[in-house]
């Protein structure tokens, strides 16, 4: 069976309805040079039989974690995802409401999201965060505006190990709302608070620090969230959720915001997105927080029920003084890392970064020891690490794939001067015997 939008029937109706007489007198106010004349280079129309099968030869073209072995990273992670995820957050009560932050949102997503802020303020080790925001980079453009409503400030530094991403995401914000982003260069690549001192004066709104950055370092917060302070400026961390689980939390370090990208979260790689952001905060800043807050109360029965508490961004009353245009939130990823962190709990968010680290260092040591390969870094790192080679990364990576191993990203694209290095990520999904297959690889690259 052919599909066929309208018929000629159709057509007529829809003409003698609007007063025309023909197609052409719908486009008469356009200029006919500028129309175009002839037929379309478009295939014929076809079945649904023939169109599933054409679709599914084009789909065969695709390849994705299921046959290529990922060590990819940067930011986006090939975590185990438990299947009783797809069964919960999937369901029809959840996956078709609507993004809930109108008043008859239903008790059942409002309970979740308040158990997700619960728990991210567990993982961060602060008092108080958000029923969620878009991603990691724009969850940091939001925590810098909230720092200028806070300090009246104009200017944010930043660690230059801090993701591209989130840079060009501050830049864009700046470019519109007329504040500084200033970052603190270090020669080592490493943050210090060396670097961060000979940025950070008297205009300083905030320091932004990535932990572990994005080259998978993991430094001491406490020096550098102290300098911040020291300068009058709110201290923000980009966190890793997942690394939590074995290293002391932002909050425990003094950090005042902490956001991030919560991907890591039982979210699927999925092509880049939608993923998830998160955001904290101390107490005090409550109510220059974006977004929405769920709350418990209690009716006069004593009954418990949840609410929208606070939607502190209130374009609808402040307008243009509003301390962010926020107006919806990640829903479903949110839901799906409520599910992910009830289901593998305390105890397997440590097990999981356990091995992410173990099964890291592994692959850094062996990698380290192959001619013409050496780590790029010296520091800790966590889950991901750079590769400095003497060989053609382009090339290299291309080997590897051809023997199905996504072996890692190129740093060329964002830093000129590292064109020789590429990063490595291994999470918990990876064995043994994967990572001897990428060391052997690489090798023989």
């Amino acid at each position: 069976m052919d599909y066929t939008q309208t018929s000629e029937q159709d057509e007529r109706s829809m003409l003698q309805a609007i007063g025309a007489d023909s197609i052409e007198d719908l486009f008469a106010p356009i200029p006919k040079e500028q129309r175009f004349d002839g037929e379309l280079n478009i295939p014929a129309g076809c079945s649904e039989m023939e169109l599933l099968t054409e679709l599914q030869e084009l789909a065969a073209k695709n390849k994705d974690t299921t046959q290529l072995t990922c060590f990819l990273g940067c930011g986006a992670y090939d975590h185990f995802v438990p299947t009783i995820i797809d069964h919960l957050a999937m369901r029809g009560e959840f996956l078709t409401a609507y993004t809930p932050y109108q008043a008859e949102a239903s008790q059942g997503v409002l309970q979740a999201f308040y158990e997700f802020q619960t728990m991210i303020c567990q993982l961060t080790g602060m008092e108080i965060a958000n029923a969620s925001l878009y991603d990691g980079a724009s969850a940091a453009a939001e925590a810098a505006m909230m720092a200028f409503a806070t300090t009246r400030r104009t200017k944010i530094v930043l660690a230059n190990t801090c993701h591209p991403d989130t840079v060009e995401t501050l830049e864009t914000y700046a470019n519109q709302q007329q504040f500084q982003v200033q970052p603190a260069m270090s020669p080592d690549g490493t943050p210090n608070v060396s670097s961060l001192a000979n940025a950070l004066d008297e205009n300083t709104a905030a320091v932004l620090i990535q932990f572990p950055d994005f080259f998978g370092q993991v430094s001491d917060l406490g020096p550098l969230i102290d300098a911040a302070h020291d300068a009058g400026a709110l201290a923000i961390v980009s966190f890793d959720p997942l690394a939590a689980g074995i290293f002391k939390r932002p909050g425990d370090f003094g950090a005042d915001i902490v956001i991030g990208e919560g991907q890591p979260l039982g979210i699927p790689l999925q092509y880049g997105a939608p993923y998830l952001g998160f955001f904290a905060a101390r107490e005090k800043f409550l109510r220059k927080m974006p977004g929405r807050v769920v709350g418990v109360a209690h009716d006069a029965q004593g009954n418990r029920g949840y609410c929208l508490v606070l939607q502190t961004r209130e374009q609808h009353i402040k307008r243009e003084k509003a301390t962010s245009n926020v107006c919806t939130n990640q829903g479903l990823m949110a839901m799906r890392a409520t599910v992910y962190m009830s289901a593998v709990g305390r105890n397997g968010l440590q097990k999981i970064a356990s091995l992410c680290y173990d099964k890291t260092h592994y692959a850094a040591d062996r990698i380290a020891k192959l001619p013409d390969y050496a780590l790029k870094f010296d520091g800790p790192f966590f889950k991901e690490f750079v590769v400095q080679t003497k060989r053609d990364v382009s090339k290299v990576l291309d080997v590897c794939h051809g023997r199905g191993i996504l072996a890692g990203v190129p740093l060329n694209r964002w830093y000129e001067d590292m064109a020789d290095c590429f990063t490595i990520a291994v999470t918990e999904c990876r064995t043994r015997k994967e990572i001897d297959a990428l060391v052997e690889a690489l090798a023989t690259a």
